[in-house]
């Protein structure tokens, strides 16, 4: 796993460029959840990456703290975002001080966490009525090309197809809410995207270039306008601790 979460590091200008952002829906369903306002709190972003997620809650107000551990994607958060400041840690150590944040976040990584180490965490820095939101972007796989995109992924690693099972910190009795929507990029964004996921970049570049070299054919053959539209349900849970 962990040499899985690293991977990263050498693709982090990749990682960046390629991987899609989040819709504002999301956002107003976390403070929905949480029953409390993004726009000044004190909210820390870990496993924050290149800082897809940190700039969004900052823009929407909120005083972010990003914390990642990766030194690539740590460099890249810091070339991307100068005016937020980035900790290095993760979420089983978290670098902050008990009972300090108001909102402590995890965008597509408390996968990557030991619950049995992240979940005392969060409960240590985050103040009494604080908020944990975890959430995951995931390709909707109800859309006919982008299930049978994932069949032929889960073929070339030897993976079953569809979502792939995370577990929850049941013990914190997290609310859950989906929110869905799409984005329309040409089709080698869109291969790079795929190109930016752990298990491509553990692959290999040949392995990978072979891949998505099959995958464009497909897909322009299917979108001979050469664009795309990236469906997606994010995967919100919020508890307040």
């Amino acid at each position: 796993m962990t040499t899985r979460a690293r991977s990263f590091d050498a693709a982090a200008a990749l990682y960046h460029a390629s991987r899609p952002g989040y819709p504002d829906a999301l956002f107003d369903a976390v403070e929905e959840l949480a029953g409390a306002s993004l726009r000044g709190a004190r909210v820390a972003d870990a496993g924050a990456g290149t800082g897809i997620a940190s700039a969004l809650l900052h823009a929407r107000g909120a005083r972010v703290l990003a914390v990642e551990p990766g030194d690539g994607m740590a460099a890249e958060f810091r070339r991307a975002h100068p005016g937020i400041p980035v900790v290095r840690g993760d979420g089983d150590r978290l670098p902050l001080a008990a009972d300090s944040l108001d909102f402590l976040t995890y965008a597509q990584a408390w996968h990557w966490t030991d619950p049995a180490r992240s979940v005392p965490e969060a409960r240590r820095v985050l103040r009494p009525g604080g908020a944990l939101a975890l959430w995951w972007n995931d390709l909707d796989l109800s859309v006919d090309w982008i299930a049978e995109q994932d069949e032929r992924i889960a073929g070339l690693f030897g993976a079953p197809a569809g979502p792939q099972p995370r577990e929850d910190p049941e013990e914190l009795g997290l609310a859950t809410r989906e929110v869905r929507w799409s984005r329309r990029i040409p089709v080698d964004a869109h291969l790079a995207n795929l190109s930016s996921h752990s298990a491509f970049l553990l692959l290999g570049e040949s392995a990978t270039r072979e891949f998505t070299g099959a995958e464009r054919a497909r897909l322009l053959e299917r979108f001979p306008d050469g664009t795309v539209e990236e469906a997606y349900v994010v995967t919100l849970r919020v508890a307040v601790v």
